[in-house]
């Protein structure tokens, strides 16, 4: 919140009528000046002595200490929060409020006194504040005290129903019984025997069943100020729209965090168009409009709708309101474009719009809100670009565009506003360059504070900071700067935070640019692959920084030496940054307050010594000194960190495990890629945290340890490519959280024991591939329903692949709501700090796939089984068909047999099906035509029968996918199926191997009803030319013509011709 923003948040008149209240209300007496002094009453003063039984302190402030007996106390219209009439000195003004006190901390409590009723004359009791929690409900004789004007009750811990003898109170003119939400009304018909109320808070108390609220609020004549917040109240019905003695004063109303539903509300609300000063509708509009009556309302100077379900945009009429000074419209699904009328509302301070779906562009219009103080439109829909009209805002502190569509220049007049503090535009489409102002003749200073751009297409070099000296945080991340950086960034001494990754800027940074950044906590320069930090190696920054993140700027090759006097260290990320040195030996005890470190991806080399960190207490919590050359031991201390990934170098030795003697903090460890040789130590039975351990890819060798199974947290467990052998230890079992179950390309034997799948239930990726497993598949891997990669490949398996894998609920479902699979690994709270964000880790993993192993990092997208090269016979389940969320399907080198199950097309998810290899005969089932993915098909080395179903899918592949399966036929083989074969030339000797319809067809009895045919036929047509002479002329005849007329036809198309080739 800017500064001053409070204090104008609430309208002067407001404030002006709460004066005039305690000015003429008289809540209670005071001496005159010159008037003889009354001691108090002995009667009050022995009531007093018993109130202060009845509310004892809970600290030792001693707030009612001048309450007593002693002599100098004898006078109890002296003690603090009691006032005494002048003339009769009795007490008429109780006050035990924070206030009363001056202390915001303060806590009395015990219950309410039943010895107040004696008070008679009181006018003002205020215990707000109070704990009453000996208390069950506010006593009834309070209905007693009939010249009470002034009675606060707020947040006292009071239950039960609202006595109805509060109603006697005929004088009351202040009500305040908020904050008790134990507190209920059933019929609030009490209230509007209240004649002389002015304000009345109800807030918190239950109202749900006070259907006559509104009648009763319109028998109010003298309210000014009403608050029913949060009162469950029901929905306004029409009949309780009487106004016959409504008053004609109320300017304040809030009845936020209510339930209406209907337009009542407003129907109702408009009849006060004319007092309303201040009205609050926080959270309780639900699928309405905001109704154009609005601009009615021109006395309205505080206007607050945040967190509705309202429907439509804001009407034009909005303009009309021209005392408003206060708007708030925060999250309220408004729609369409901000109205131009807004620059009608001069008056305004203050106008947050922000989280709406508001478009179009900003109102030019804007530029007449000269009284603006704070204005927000983040978090909306807004196109084209920040109005010029902007800079006229002489009195704007704060600005936020935030997370619109905004593009273009920012205006050079945004920086010329002499009262901007804080200015938020990230996550839009700015673009062009920074251009601040180039001179401060039109402001003595520029006060701006904090500046974020972070997330837009700014291009260009950094500007001169020179003319903003009170920059506290500069967030320019996520751009596209490519120029220089700026010596004048060093000047900002109250720089707290320098945020510059993710652009592309080209500059060498020495200790010009940090040379007066005393307050400096925060700097970030990574993803700047062009920057160069060039200090000397002596260089003693003028800050203490918290965060440090270089990461791909260009530090090395030596270890910058000046983060050694960073004692103050978080985290710190120099990952990628060429350095191919040391690490210097003191730098694990100066950073001793490091909870992060990253020195990934360089080529950092040597050995770390436990001894190079002398202190035991440490801070640290995640390590990552991936793809280095480190190598040696791993030192110990490391090993009692959160999260330690060392995958990539060149360690030796795990031994150090067995000398952890404590419970390890230890959640993830990776060491995969290294040079582990020897056994895996069998010490995990201090590692009860560890959830992700990877120590693949190593020369690791014996069996796997007993002790393994006594980390029951593990989720994720990589063993794999290693030199392993044995069987799987039965303690296994016991790691019921295992997800990730990765052994492959190891020596292990056995059988896969039934209790993986009774016990590791929560299974998503199995592989065991490349072993020599052995003995049939347990039918008890069905279980695992949420299972999505089962690789057992390459194993020496046999019997039958079980039906009941079409169990497997996870299969059945199409697609997944996250393509990686994420383990989360949880940091910890820190020295009073608050809990570090959780960190991810992505899975992946290597799978066979088209005939290669390929890593897999999106493996939440893989549904997949792997079963080729073993063993197994049998047929292939009809029940797998069932498990429609297949990705791949790789059943091949083994010895199946039977047919390729007919409903097989039914895996439309299918990108890979591969039964080769095996037994298979029967035809190619058609429904495989209809899986529209499959990109990869190999059905070779089968006994497949029968012609190839017709379409794309399977007829556009390559014939290697059905090779060596002598009875198919038709495309893509070049063997055509029989009815494909092209008519025969006569004389021409039958293949005898054409099929069986064609040996019946072509038999003895066809050609002997051929010749029959013949000879019939030809002395059917001789024999009677020969003997009928007329037949035989008028033949002969007949062929003359026809011959006359070829002729003719001939010669004229020939002469055409030649004419045409002579022209």
């Amino acid at each position: 919140m800017p500064i001053a923003m409070m204090s104008r948040s609430t309208p002067r008149i407001v404030v002006f009528m709460v004066l005039l209240i305690y000015l003429t209300g008289t809540w209670g007496s005071h001496p005159g000046v010159g008037e003889p002094k009354v001691k108090c009453r002995e009667a009050e003063r022995q009531g007093l002595l018993k109130i202060k039984e009845d509310i004892y302190e809970d600290d030792e402030y001693g707030l009612l200490s001048s309450w007593g007996n002693e002599e100098e106390k004898r006078d109890c219209c002296e003690w603090i929060g009691i006032r005494c009439d002048n003339q009769s000195g009795q007490v008429v003004r109780i006050d035990l409020s924070a206030t009363t006190f001056h202390r915001a901390d303060y806590v009395l409590r015990g219950n309410i006194s039943s010895s107040l009723a004696n008070f008679q004359y009181l006018r003002y009791l205020d215990v707000s504040g109070i704990n009453f929690y000996e208390q069950y409900s506010i006593p009834s004789f309070i209905g007693k005290l009939s010249k009470l004007r002034y009675l606060n009750l707020s947040y006292t811990a009071l239950n039960g129903e609202i006595p109805s003898q509060l109603g006697n109170l005929s004088s009351l003119q202040f009500l305040d019984l908020s904050g008790n939400s134990e507190l209920y009304i059933r019929n609030p018909e009490w209230v509007s025997h209240l004649s002389s109320l002015r304000v009345l808070d109800l807030s918190s108390t239950n109202m749900s069943l006070a259907h006559d609220w509104v009648q009763v609020v319109n028998n109010l004549p003298s309210l000014i100020d009403l608050k029913l917040r949060d009162c469950n109240l029901p929905d306004i019905v029409h009949s309780h729209l009487s106004l016959v003695n409504a008053s004609n004063f109320l300017a304040v109303l809030d009845l936020s965090e209510n339930n209406f539903s209907s337009n009542s509300l407003f129907q109702w609300l408009f009849n006060y168009s004319r007092s309303l000063v201040h009205l609050e509708l926080t959270g309780c509009l639900y699928n309405t409009s905001i109704p154009q009556a609005f601009g009615n309302m021109a006395s309205l100077k505080f206007l607050v709708l945040i967190r509705n379900f309202l429907k439509g945009s804001i009407p034009n009429s909005f303009g009309n309101m021209t005392s408003l000074t206060y708007l708030d419209l925060v999250a309220c699904e408004l729609v369409g474009p901000i109205p131009q009328s807004f620059g009608n509302m001069i008056a305004l301070t203050f106008l947050d719009l922000g989280f709406n779906h508001l478009e179009g562009s900003i109102p030019e219009s804007f530029g007449n809100l000269i009284a603006l103080t704070y204005l927000d439109l983040g978090f909306n829909q807004l196109e084209g670009s920040i109005p010029r009209g902007f800079g006229n805002m002489a009195s704007l502190e704060y600005l936020d565009l935030k997370h619109n569509m905004l593009e273009g220049e920012i205006p050079k007049s945004i920086w010329k506003l002499c009262a901007l503090q804080q200015f938020y535009a990230y996550n839009n489409s700015l673009s062009g360059q920074l251009r601040f102002a180039e001179s401060s003749s039109i402001c003595s200073h520029f006060p701006l504070e904090f500046l974020n751009l972070e997330y837009n297409r700014i291009v260009g070099s950094l500007p001169d900071f020179t003319l903003y000296p009170s920059l506290k945080e500069i967030w320019l991340n996520s751009n596209q700067l490519d120029g220089n950086t700026s010596k004048s960034i060093g000047q900002l001494s109250k720089l707290e935070i320098l945020n510059l990754s993710n652009n592309s800027m080209a500059d060498v940074m020495s200790e010009a640019h940090f040379s007066k950044l005393f307050n400096l906590l925060t700097l970030d320069l990574s993803s700047n692959l062009r920057l160069v930090l060039n200090v000397s190696s002596d260089w003693i920054p003028a800050f203490q920084l918290e965060s440090i993140s270089l990461r791909s700027c260009k530090l090395g090759p030596h270890f910058p030496k000046w983060l050694i006097t960073q004692k103050n260290c978080l985290d710190l990320d120099i990952s990628n940054t060429g350095i191919s040195d040391y690490i210097p030996y003191n730098f694990w005890n100066h950073l001793t307050k490091l909870g992060i470190l990253d020195l990934s991806n360089n080529e950092i080399r040597g050995t770390i010594l436990d001894k190079q960190r002398s202190k035991e207490e440490s801070y640290l919590y995640e390590i990552d000194l991936s793809s280095n050359q480190l190598e040696g031991s791993i030192p110990l201390f490391l090993l009692k960190v959160k999260s330690l990934n060392l995958f990539k170098n060149k360690f030796s030795d795990l031994n150090l495990l067995c000398k952890v003697h404590k419970s390890s903090n230890l959640a993830f460890l990776d060491v995969s890629y290294n040079q582990l040789s020897g056994g895996i130590p069998n010490c995990w039975s201090n590692m009860r945290n560890l959830r992700i351990l990877i120590l693949g890819n190593n020369k690791i060798s014996g069996k796997i340890p007993v002790s393994l199974g006594l980390v029951k947290t593990l989720e994720t467990l990589h063993l794999g490519n290693n030199n392993l052998t044995g069987g799987l230890p039965s303690s296994l079992q016991n790691c019921t959280s295992l997800m990730i179950f990765d052994i492959e390309g190891n020596k292990l034997s056995g059988q896969i024991p039934a209790w993986m799948g009774k016990s590791l239930t929560n299974l998503v990726i199995l592989s065991l591939r490349s072993n020599n497993f052995n003995g049939s598949m347990p039918v008890e891997l069905c279980h695992l329903v949420d299972l999505q990669v089962l690789d057992l490949s390459s194993n020496d398996l046999s019997r039958n692949i079980p039906s009941c894998l079409g169990n497997i609920t996870a299969m059945k479902e199409i697609g997944s709501n996250d393509p990686a699979i994420k383990k989360p690994y949880e940091g910890f709270s820190r020295g009073g700090r608050a809990e570090i964000p959780s960190d991810f880790y992505n899975e992946r993993l290597f799978l066979g796939w088209k005939g290669a192993l390929q890593e897999f990092k999106n493996l939440g997208l893989l549904k997949t089984i792997d079963l080729s090269s073993n063993k197994l016979t049998g047929e292939i389940p009809r029940e797998i068909t069932e498990l429609i969320g297949l990705i791949s399907l790789n059943l091949s080198s083994n010895i199946l047999s039977g047919q390729i199950p007919q409903d097989i097309g039914q895996l439309k998810s299918l990108d890979l099906l591969d039964l080769s290899k095996n037994h298979l005969f029967g035809r190619i089932p058609s429904s495989l035509s209809q899986v529209d993915r499959l990109n990869t098909l190999d059905l070779s080395s089968n006994n497949l029968s029968g012609k190839i179903p017709t379409g794309p899918q399977l007829q556009t592949r390559d014939a290697v996918a059905y090779m060596e399966n002598p009875e198919l036929c038709g495309d893509p083989l070049p063997k055509k199926c029989p009815d494909e074969e092209p008519p025969t030339v006569s004389g021409d000797t039958e293949d005898p191997n054409n099929d069986q319809e064609s040996d019946e067809f072509i038999s003895q009895g066809f050609y002997t009803s051929a010749a029959v045919g013949f000879v019939i036929a030809f002395w059917g047509v001789c024999g009677t030319l020969i003997c009928n002479k007329s037949w035989r002329y008028k033949y002969f005849k007949m062929l003359n013509k026809i011959g006359d007329w070829l002729f003719v036809i001939i010669a004229v198309r020939k002469a055409k011709l030649l004419r045409m080739i002579r022209g």
